[in-house]
Protein backbone atom coordinates (compact mmCIF):
# COMPACT_ATOMS: atom_id res chain seq x y z
CA UNK A 1 0.00 0.00 0.00
CA UNK A 2 2.87 1.84 0.96
CA UNK A 3 4.58 2.18 -2.33
CA UNK A 4 1.39 2.48 -4.47
CA UNK A 5 0.35 5.33 -2.41
CA UNK A 6 3.80 7.27 -3.26
CA UNK A 7 3.28 5.91 -6.96
CA UNK A 8 -0.40 7.60 -7.23
CA UNK A 9 1.06 11.30 -5.42
CA UNK A 10 3.84 11.36 -7.55
CA UNK A 11 1.70 10.57 -11.31
CA UNK A 12 -0.84 13.26 -9.99
CA UNK A 13 2.01 15.42 -8.92
CA UNK A 14 3.73 15.20 -12.57
CA UNK A 15 0.65 15.11 -14.75
CA UNK A 16 -1.99 17.25 -12.71
CA UNK A 17 -0.55 19.40 -10.14
CA UNK A 18 -1.30 23.08 -11.26
CA UNK A 19 -0.15 24.68 -8.00
CA UNK A 20 2.34 27.37 -8.53
CA UNK A 21 4.39 29.17 -5.79
CA UNK A 22 7.80 31.26 -6.34
CA UNK A 23 10.03 28.83 -4.38
CA UNK A 24 8.53 25.76 -5.76
CA UNK A 25 11.43 23.44 -7.41
CA UNK A 26 13.89 25.77 -5.61
CA UNK A 27 17.36 24.15 -4.98
CA UNK A 28 18.76 27.05 -2.89
CA UNK A 29 18.46 26.00 0.56
CA UNK A 30 18.77 29.34 1.64
CA UNK A 31 15.49 30.38 -0.35
CA UNK A 32 13.68 27.20 1.07
CA UNK A 33 14.47 28.28 4.35
CA UNK A 34 13.15 31.66 3.77
CA UNK A 35 10.15 30.41 2.31
CA UNK A 36 9.22 28.09 5.27
CA UNK A 37 10.32 31.03 7.69
CA UNK A 38 7.83 33.26 6.18
CA UNK A 39 4.93 30.48 6.19
CA UNK A 40 4.78 30.01 9.49
CA UNK A 41 2.50 32.04 10.40
CA UNK A 42 1.32 33.21 7.79
CA UNK A 43 -1.15 32.13 4.61
CA UNK A 44 0.75 31.72 1.38
CA UNK A 45 -1.24 34.31 -0.62
CA UNK A 46 -0.03 36.78 1.75
CA UNK A 47 3.66 35.34 2.18
CA UNK A 48 4.18 35.36 -1.93
CA UNK A 49 4.51 39.03 -2.00
CA UNK A 50 6.90 38.86 1.09
CA UNK A 51 9.09 36.11 -0.10
CA UNK A 52 9.58 37.89 -3.29
CA UNK A 53 10.61 41.54 -2.10
CA UNK A 54 13.22 39.69 0.21
CA UNK A 55 14.57 37.42 -2.13
CA UNK A 56 15.32 40.58 -4.29
CA UNK A 57 16.68 42.71 -1.74
CA UNK A 58 18.53 39.99 0.20
CA UNK A 59 19.72 37.39 -2.70
CA UNK A 60 21.57 35.09 -0.33
CA UNK A 61 22.56 34.24 3.34
CA UNK A 62 24.92 36.61 3.42
CA UNK A 63 23.20 39.50 2.15
CA UNK A 64 20.78 38.80 4.88
CA UNK A 65 23.38 38.34 7.83
CA UNK A 66 25.18 42.37 6.31
CA UNK A 67 21.46 43.96 6.40
CA UNK A 68 20.85 46.62 9.55
CA UNK A 69 18.26 45.15 11.76
CA UNK A 70 15.81 48.31 11.16
CA UNK A 71 16.33 47.18 6.98
CA UNK A 72 14.96 43.96 7.73
CA UNK A 73 12.28 44.50 10.03
CA UNK A 74 10.61 47.37 8.03
CA UNK A 75 10.60 44.67 5.13
CA UNK A 76 8.79 42.43 7.81
CA UNK A 77 6.12 44.49 8.43
CA UNK A 78 2.50 43.27 8.61
CA UNK A 79 3.50 39.94 8.41
CA UNK A 80 3.32 39.76 12.62
CA UNK A 81 5.14 37.03 14.90
CA UNK A 82 8.19 39.35 14.81
CA UNK A 83 10.20 36.50 16.62
CA UNK A 84 10.42 34.68 12.95
CA UNK A 85 12.12 37.88 12.11
CA UNK A 86 14.46 37.84 14.61
CA UNK A 87 15.54 34.41 14.39
CA UNK A 88 16.18 34.75 10.24
CA UNK A 89 18.65 37.64 11.21
CA UNK A 90 20.14 35.94 14.04
CA UNK A 91 20.46 32.59 12.14
CA UNK A 92 21.52 34.06 8.90
CA UNK A 93 24.60 35.55 10.94
CA UNK A 94 25.44 32.54 12.47
CA UNK A 95 25.46 30.60 9.02
CA UNK A 96 28.00 33.61 7.66
CA UNK A 97 29.85 33.54 10.51
CA UNK A 98 30.54 29.58 11.24
CA UNK A 99 29.53 28.53 7.89
CA UNK A 100 31.54 30.98 5.67
CA UNK A 101 28.34 31.93 4.38
CA UNK A 102 27.54 28.11 2.92
CA UNK A 103 23.91 26.92 4.04
CA UNK A 104 24.65 23.88 5.54
CA UNK A 105 23.78 20.65 4.05
CA UNK A 106 22.93 18.04 6.94
CA UNK A 107 19.35 17.56 8.37
CA UNK A 108 21.82 17.62 11.92
CA UNK A 109 23.64 20.81 10.61
CA UNK A 110 20.12 22.67 9.92
CA UNK A 111 17.91 21.59 12.63
CA UNK A 112 20.02 22.93 14.96
CA UNK A 113 19.87 25.98 13.64
CA UNK A 114 17.57 28.91 15.71
CA UNK A 115 14.28 29.03 14.28
CA UNK A 116 14.13 25.65 12.38
CA UNK A 117 12.27 22.81 13.25
CA UNK A 118 11.70 19.34 12.32
CA UNK A 119 9.46 20.49 9.38
CA UNK A 120 11.56 22.78 7.78
CA UNK A 121 14.78 21.09 8.41
CA UNK A 122 12.98 18.15 6.47
CA UNK A 123 11.46 20.44 3.83
CA UNK A 124 14.83 21.32 2.97
CA UNK A 125 17.22 18.98 3.17
CA UNK A 126 14.64 16.96 1.00
CA UNK A 127 13.95 19.48 -1.63
CA UNK A 128 17.54 21.09 -2.05
CA UNK A 129 19.11 17.93 -1.50
CA UNK A 130 16.79 14.65 -2.15
CA UNK A 131 17.74 13.68 1.25
CA UNK A 132 14.93 10.93 2.51
CA UNK A 133 13.34 13.10 5.53
CA UNK A 134 9.62 13.19 5.41
CA UNK A 135 8.27 16.67 5.70
CA UNK A 136 5.01 16.55 7.96
CA UNK A 137 2.52 20.01 7.96
CA UNK A 138 -0.94 20.21 8.41
CA UNK A 139 -1.29 19.31 4.90
CA UNK A 140 0.23 15.91 5.30
CA UNK A 141 -1.19 14.68 8.70
CA UNK A 142 -4.31 15.49 7.13
CA UNK A 143 -4.02 13.09 3.51
CA UNK A 144 -2.45 10.50 6.23
CA UNK A 145 -5.15 10.55 8.89
CA UNK A 146 -7.80 9.98 5.92
CA UNK A 147 -6.28 7.85 3.94
CA UNK A 148 -5.25 5.45 6.32
CA UNK A 149 -8.17 6.12 8.49
CA UNK A 150 -6.59 7.15 11.87
CA UNK A 151 -8.24 8.71 14.36
CA UNK A 152 -5.18 9.42 16.22
CA UNK A 153 -4.93 12.88 17.58
CA UNK A 154 -2.20 14.60 15.48
CA UNK A 155 -1.37 16.99 17.49
CA UNK A 156 -1.28 14.63 20.54
CA UNK A 157 2.16 13.13 22.00
CA UNK A 158 1.45 9.72 20.15
CA UNK A 159 -0.12 11.12 17.39
CA UNK A 160 3.26 13.04 16.64
CA UNK A 161 5.28 9.91 16.90
CA UNK A 162 2.61 7.73 14.93
CA UNK A 163 2.36 10.25 11.77
CA UNK A 164 5.72 11.06 11.80
CA UNK A 165 6.90 7.56 11.11
CA UNK A 166 3.56 6.54 8.76
CA UNK A 167 5.05 9.89 6.93
CA UNK A 168 8.23 8.43 6.91
CA UNK A 169 7.16 4.82 5.77
CA UNK A 170 5.05 6.18 2.53
CA UNK A 171 8.10 8.75 1.56
CA UNK A 172 8.91 7.54 -1.60
CA UNK A 173 12.97 7.86 -0.65
CA UNK A 174 14.69 7.76 -3.92
CA UNK A 175 12.45 11.09 -4.54
CA UNK A 176 12.28 12.79 -1.54
CA UNK A 177 12.01 16.28 -2.34
CA UNK A 178 9.43 15.69 -4.91
CA UNK A 179 7.12 13.73 -3.30
CA UNK A 180 7.28 15.79 0.13
CA UNK A 181 6.10 18.77 -2.77
CA UNK A 182 3.10 16.05 -4.45
CA UNK A 183 1.80 15.11 -0.63
CA UNK A 184 1.58 18.95 0.13
CA UNK A 185 0.07 20.02 -2.77
CA UNK A 186 -2.41 17.20 -3.05
CA UNK A 187 -3.18 18.26 1.05
CA UNK A 188 -3.87 22.35 0.05
CA UNK A 189 -5.88 21.44 -3.09
CA UNK A 190 -7.24 18.26 -3.93
CA UNK A 191 -7.63 16.89 0.22
CA UNK A 192 -8.73 20.20 1.51
CA UNK A 193 -10.05 20.22 4.87
CA UNK A 194 -13.66 21.01 4.73
CA UNK A 195 -14.51 20.65 1.03
CA UNK A 196 -12.32 18.23 -0.72
CA UNK A 197 -12.64 16.76 -4.12
CA UNK A 198 -12.91 13.43 -3.52
CA UNK A 199 -14.01 12.82 -7.04
CA UNK A 200 -10.97 14.02 -8.19
CA UNK A 201 -8.96 12.17 -5.75
CA UNK A 202 -6.28 9.44 -6.87
CA UNK A 203 -6.42 8.03 -3.78
CA UNK A 204 -10.06 7.67 -3.42
CA UNK A 205 -10.55 3.71 -4.44
CA UNK A 206 -7.74 3.32 -1.50
CA UNK A 207 -9.03 5.97 0.74
CA UNK A 208 -10.28 4.31 4.54
CA UNK A 209 -11.87 7.47 5.14
CA UNK A 210 -13.81 7.49 1.91
CA UNK A 211 -14.87 4.32 1.69
CA UNK A 212 -16.26 4.70 5.59
CA UNK A 213 -17.86 8.63 4.96
CA UNK A 214 -15.48 9.44 7.74
CA UNK A 215 -13.73 11.93 5.67
CA UNK A 216 -15.39 14.91 7.72
CA UNK A 217 -14.55 13.46 11.50
CA UNK A 218 -10.38 13.18 10.20
CA UNK A 219 -7.94 14.51 11.25
CA UNK A 220 -8.39 14.38 15.20
CA UNK A 221 -7.06 17.17 16.90
CA UNK A 222 -7.56 17.32 20.81
CA UNK A 223 -6.98 21.66 20.73
CA UNK A 224 -9.85 22.22 19.06
CA UNK A 225 -11.78 21.06 22.33
CA UNK A 226 -9.95 24.42 23.90
CA UNK A 227 -10.75 26.70 21.41
CA UNK A 228 -13.19 30.12 22.27
CA UNK A 229 -14.98 30.25 19.33
CA UNK A 230 -16.25 26.83 18.06
CA UNK A 231 -17.67 26.71 14.47
CA UNK A 232 -20.93 23.90 14.07
CA UNK A 233 -22.62 23.32 11.31
CA UNK A 234 -25.51 20.56 11.81
CA UNK A 235 -26.39 18.22 8.88
CA UNK A 236 -30.21 17.38 9.22
CA UNK A 237 -30.21 14.27 6.82
CA UNK A 238 -33.59 12.86 5.95
CA UNK A 239 -34.58 9.59 4.27
CA UNK A 240 -37.21 7.41 3.88
CA UNK A 241 -39.13 9.46 7.00
CA UNK A 242 -35.95 9.11 8.89
CA UNK A 243 -33.65 11.61 10.35
CA UNK A 244 -29.78 10.93 10.79
CA UNK A 245 -28.84 11.73 14.50
CA UNK A 246 -25.14 10.73 16.34
CA UNK A 247 -24.41 10.43 19.68
CA UNK A 248 -21.62 12.37 21.19
CA UNK A 249 -19.11 10.02 22.89
CA UNK A 250 -16.23 12.09 23.05
CA UNK A 251 -15.13 13.87 25.78
CA UNK A 252 -16.20 17.22 25.59
CA UNK A 253 -19.05 19.79 25.08
CA UNK A 254 -22.38 17.92 25.32
CA UNK A 255 -21.15 14.27 26.15
CA UNK A 256 -23.40 11.52 25.34
CA UNK A 257 -26.02 13.69 24.20
CA UNK A 258 -27.43 12.99 20.30
CA UNK A 259 -27.07 15.48 17.77
CA UNK A 260 -27.80 15.58 13.70
CA UNK A 261 -24.55 15.04 11.65
CA UNK A 262 -22.01 17.44 12.35
CA UNK A 263 -19.18 19.01 10.21
CA UNK A 264 -17.17 21.16 12.49
CA UNK A 265 -14.87 23.99 11.10
CA UNK A 266 -11.89 26.53 12.04
CA UNK A 267 -13.60 29.18 10.61
CA UNK A 268 -17.02 30.39 9.20
CA UNK A 269 -17.85 27.84 6.33
CA UNK A 270 -19.99 30.55 5.29
CA UNK A 271 -22.74 28.00 3.44
CA UNK A 272 -24.19 28.12 0.02
CA UNK A 273 -26.30 25.66 -2.08
CA UNK A 274 -22.88 25.00 -4.36
CA UNK A 275 -20.36 24.82 -1.69
CA UNK A 276 -23.28 22.47 0.35
CA UNK A 277 -24.42 20.48 -3.01
CA UNK A 278 -20.29 20.05 -3.45
CA UNK A 279 -19.74 18.90 0.45
CA UNK A 280 -22.76 16.29 -0.10
CA UNK A 281 -21.18 14.83 -3.86
CA UNK A 282 -17.58 14.52 -2.89
CA UNK A 283 -18.13 13.13 1.03
CA UNK A 284 -21.21 11.23 0.75
CA UNK A 285 -20.91 9.93 -2.91
CA UNK A 286 -24.81 11.14 -3.47
CA UNK A 287 -25.77 13.25 -6.68
CA UNK A 288 -29.56 12.77 -6.26
CA UNK A 289 -31.12 15.30 -3.72
CA UNK A 290 -32.60 18.19 -2.32
CA UNK A 291 -31.32 21.46 0.03
CA UNK A 292 -34.26 22.33 1.89
CA UNK A 293 -32.47 25.25 3.72
CA UNK A 294 -29.41 26.88 5.00
CA UNK A 295 -29.75 28.54 7.67
CA UNK A 296 -27.02 30.68 10.75
CA UNK A 297 -27.27 29.28 13.58
CA UNK A 298 -28.29 31.78 16.76
CA UNK A 299 -24.87 31.86 18.38
CA UNK A 300 -24.69 30.28 22.13
CA UNK A 301 -22.12 31.57 25.01
CA UNK A 302 -21.00 28.38 27.11
CA UNK A 303 -18.79 29.06 30.17
CA UNK A 304 -15.47 28.78 28.45
CA UNK A 305 -17.07 28.39 24.46
CA UNK A 306 -18.83 30.50 21.81
CA UNK A 307 -20.73 28.25 19.90
CA UNK A 308 -21.79 29.79 16.24
CA UNK A 309 -22.81 27.38 13.24
CA UNK A 310 -25.06 26.54 10.70
CA UNK A 311 -28.34 24.12 10.51
CA UNK A 312 -28.24 23.00 7.18
CA UNK A 313 -31.34 20.71 5.66
CA UNK A 314 -31.02 17.83 3.17
CA UNK A 315 -33.61 15.25 1.50
CA UNK A 316 -32.26 12.17 -0.03
CA UNK A 317 -34.51 9.42 -1.61
CA UNK A 318 -32.83 6.72 -0.02
CA UNK A 319 -30.11 6.27 2.36
CA UNK A 320 -26.72 7.05 1.32
CA UNK A 321 -24.42 4.30 1.66
CA UNK A 322 -21.61 6.22 3.52
CA UNK A 323 -24.15 6.72 6.42
CA UNK A 324 -25.25 3.54 7.02
CA UNK A 325 -23.71 1.79 10.52
CA UNK A 326 -21.21 3.32 12.86
CA UNK A 327 -22.08 5.38 14.67
CA UNK A 328 -25.03 6.65 12.87
CA UNK A 329 -28.62 5.82 13.63
CA UNK A 330 -31.76 6.97 11.11
CA UNK A 331 -35.02 7.61 13.47
CA UNK A 332 -38.59 8.60 13.39
CA UNK A 333 -39.16 12.41 13.96
CA UNK A 334 -41.61 11.79 16.89
CA UNK A 335 -38.92 9.62 18.49
CA UNK A 336 -36.52 12.29 18.69
CA UNK A 337 -38.64 13.64 21.52
CA UNK A 338 -37.97 10.70 23.57
CA UNK A 339 -34.16 11.68 23.70
CA UNK A 340 -31.56 14.65 24.86
CA UNK A 341 -29.99 17.28 22.18
CA UNK A 342 -27.96 19.89 23.20
CA UNK A 343 -29.78 23.17 24.13
CA UNK A 344 -28.29 24.65 21.30
CA UNK A 345 -29.74 22.31 18.70
CA UNK A 346 -32.96 22.64 20.61
CA UNK A 347 -33.27 26.29 20.67
CA UNK A 348 -32.39 26.89 16.89
CA UNK A 349 -34.87 24.17 15.67
CA UNK A 350 -37.14 25.88 17.66
CA UNK A 351 -36.69 29.35 16.27
CA UNK A 352 -36.29 27.99 12.43
CA UNK A 353 -39.75 26.17 13.11
CA UNK A 354 -41.19 29.60 14.28
CA UNK A 355 -39.46 31.44 11.47
CA UNK A 356 -40.84 29.05 8.88
CA UNK A 357 -44.55 29.47 10.26
CA UNK A 358 -45.02 32.96 10.25
CA UNK A 359 -44.63 33.41 6.39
Amino acid sequence: MYKKFASLLLQWHLKENKRTMPWKGEKDPYKVWLSEVILQQTRVEQGWTYYEKFVAQYPSVETLAAAKDEEVFKLWEGLGYYTRCKNLLHTARFIATHYNGKFPATYKEIVALKGVGTYTASAITSFCFNLPYAAVDGNVLRVLARVFGNATSIDSTNGKIFFSELAYKVLDKSNAGLFNQAIMDFGATVCKPVLPVCSQCCLRYDCIAFKKGTINALPVKEKVLKKKTRWFSYFIFEANNKILIQKRRTKDIWQNLFEFYLVETEANPAWTNETVASFVENQLGVDEFSIEYIVPAKSQQLTHRHIKGYFVSISFNEIPEKLKGGGNKWVEPKYMARLAFPGFINQNLRDIKNEASSF
